[in-house]
């Protein structure tokens, strides 16, 4: 049996899932949820802004993130299943 940890979802979901539990939630404390880097999760947020599947606005100095839970996953194999889809399976609504 392999010792290597692996997980079902990958850190792009992880990370958005953080986003919609928490929206105003900081860099560093979804790195720490997420167990990478705080770098890590800046270059998957920048991913994710630029696929437009979140949406950044700046409120004083913190930052609130929306998302747009109506866009289809990305991989062909889950392209007909929404964001919300996602979302519902590991979330407990509302969010």
């Amino acid at each position: 049996m392999s010792s290597r940890e692996w997980t079902f979802l990958t850190n792009h979901a992880h990370v958005l899932i953080c986003i919609v539990d928490t929206p105003e939630a900081r860099m560093r404390d979804i790195a720490e949820k997420v167990a990478i880097t705080e770098r890590a999760v800046q270059r998957i947020v920048g991913d994710l802004e630029d696929a437009g599947y979140v949406q950044r606005v700046r409120i004083g100095r913190r930052n609130r993130y929306t998302v747009r839970k109506s866009l289809p996953l990305r991989h062909p194999i889950e392209k007909h299943r929404r964001i919300s889809a996602l979302l519902k399976l590991i979330l407990d609504p509302p969010w």
